[in-house]
């Protein structure tokens, strides 16, 4: 294990993005649609954060929300979308890909790796759907993946940091087991004790209100119980806190 605690923050939008570098946080996972769980971001936004900003970026490809069982079409897609992480400079991607029967998809997880080196590769929370999750881990270890996110197969990472723990202890220097799923600056220090983990995956999101002055509450551009005043982005301050409550943990 590291002696230093690395925090990746979730990045949903490019001004996320640039609170999690002001904040302080050694990596962001760029995505967008945080509410459907990440989907893959615009080329534009990749663009911005590989161009403009200095903290290592890692990309999430993820053609639509749902599971992690894809079509041939959704595949192409996938490939698509890592060959233009990497001409715009990621550090790595993020991306996951399972069977029916709730195995990894080695098959064509290889050719994904493939087009992927050298950039990293960290097996995202499709994990969480393992039917076995050693059995998992392990075929992802066999891939080259240099990380899994993964909550514990629970709900939170908190909830899960049993099974994150004996991950941890089973992987060693193999693979990262990077805990991710309701991480904030009240629960990391505990996680941290229970699990070993050496990084942490989190948001540290907070509503943002719109800088409307006009505002027309009766239409709704998606779900009538979503707020389309009230912007959900990553906050430098929350960063700055969870880097430096990550500090002190050895």
């Amino acid at each position: 294990m590291s002696d230093k605690v690395l925090i990746e923050i979730c990045a949903g939008s490019v001004e996320s993005a640039i609170a999690a570098e002001k904040g302080g946080a050694h990596r962001i996972e760029l995505c967008s649609a945080l509410s459907e769980g990440g989907l893959t971001p615009s080329q534009g936004l990749i663009e911005y954060a590989t161009t403009k900003l200095k903290i290592r970026t890692n990309v999430l490809i993820r053609p639509r929300a749902g599971d992690f069982n894809y079509s041939r079409a959704e595949h192409d897609i996938i490939k698509s979308d890592i060959f233009s992480a990497k001409a715009r400079g990621a550090d790595g991607i993020v991306v996951g890909m399972m069977n029916t029967d709730g195995t990894v998809d080695t098959c064509r997880m290889k050719e994904l790796m493939e087009m992927a080196f050298p950039m990293q590769v960290t097996f995202h929370r499709a994990f969480d759907m393992s039917r076995d999750p050693f059995e998992a881990m392990e075929a992802i270890i066999g891939l080259g993946c240099q990380r899994i996110l993964t909550s514990g197969q629970a709900p939170s990472a908190l909830a899960g940091a049993s099974l994150i723990a004996e991950l941890v202890r089973k992987a060693g220097p193999r693979i990262i087991i990077m805990p991710g799923g309701g991480i904030n600056a009240s629960n990391l220090a505990e996680l941290f004790a229970i699990t070993h983990a050496s990084e942490f995956h989190l948001s540290a999101t907070s509503p943002v209100k719109s800088r409307m002055n006009f505002v027309k509450q009766e239409i709704s551009m998606g779900s009538k119980t979503t707020d389309e005043f009230s912007i959900i982005q990553t906050d430098k301050n929350l960063v700055s806190g969870i880097c430096s409550i990550a500090s002190g943990l050895r």
